[in-house]
């Protein structure tokens, strides 16, 4: 325990030494709410404005960064998990970000032991990015967990639906009781309207401060747009596709106070304190 200790220590100051990231994971606690969407659009503003960008999808036997973004890369995880190939040989530059793409529909991913995760991602460490977003899976298993809590910043994407505030509420709770100084926000997805967005998010805020002595920074909602699922069904990023769409204008806002949020994160330990955090909780 204490080599292993010792190991982190000088992973985070190796890294303190570099150009400070900042990773941020996109999570939900129920499937089907737009993340991964949002995971990509938001990755996409960002690059728009100048950053380095690197997503990671991390949604370990479900992925679709690939569908959503329309693209094909020639090696995505599955090779990685093979053996055939580094973590580093899959990355693939579309749009101006860089991509991993995970692997969909693969038993060995999706039962990849916790011990072989921290194997897998090892050479992340080596890419140069402002922002790393990792689009992780959705719920409460011990992968969307230990992704999360490895993360110094927890972006949590909610729709107005009861089952979905439920899951997001449970989800936090399960992140709060094991890491209180993470840092949250919440986005709404496919809200009706203003006033709609409004009193979710200060109800759920409450909650969230009143039984989990916990804050949650509210960043913004999208609203409920056609052209969104347009933009899914043609395979196109929805901020490519249609620029000045409603819910392009809301990521684009989100985006911006992503951004600016908390600029003290320059001073922590960056993406090796990352890979860190995540070797500790997987062994």
């Amino acid at each position: 325990m204490d080599d292993q200790a010792e190991r982190l220590r000088q992973l985070v100051k190796k890294w303190e030494q570099r150009r400070k990231k900042r990773i941020i994971a996109i999570t939900s606690g129920k499937g089907g709410v737009g993340k991964t969407n949002i995971a990509v659009n938001l990755a996409l503003v960002l690059c728009e404005w100048g950053h380095k960008v690197t997503l990671l999808d991390a949604d370990l036997g479900l992925a679709n960064v690939d569908i959503v973004m329309g693209i094909n890369p020639p090696r995505t995880l599955s090779q990685v998990v093979r053996g055939e190939c580094k973590l580093t040989d899959i990355v693939y530059s579309v749009h101006g970000i860089k991509v991993i793409a995970g692997g969909s529909g693969l038993e060995e991913l999706a039962m990849l032991p916790e011990s072989e995760i921290m194997y897998l991602f090892q050479d992340a460490a080596q890419i140069n990015s402002d922002f790393f977003v990792i689009d992780t899976g959705a719920g409460l298993s011990s992968q969307v967990i230990s992704m999360a809590l490895a993360a110094e910043e927890v972006l949590v994407v909610t729709t107005p639906e009861p089952t979905s505030l439920t899951d997001a509420y449970a989800l936090i709770k399960v992140l709060v009781r094991q890491k209180r100084d993470l840092i949250l926000y919440l986005v709404v997805n496919r809200v009706t309207n203003n006033k709609e967005a409004e009193q979710i998010t200060a109800n759920f805020c409450q909650v969230v401060k009143d039984f989990l002595a916990a804050n949650v920074n509210y960043l913004g909602y999208i609203p409920e747009d056609r052209l969104v699922k347009t933009a899914v069904t043609r395979q196109q990023p929805l901020l490519l596709t249609f620029p000045s769409a409603p819910a392009s204008q809301k990521l684009r806002a989100i985006a911006a106070a992503l951004s600016g949020a908390n600029p003290s994160l320059a001073s922590r330990d960056g993406l090796g304190g990352f890979w860190g955090r995540l070797r500790s909780l997987l062994s």
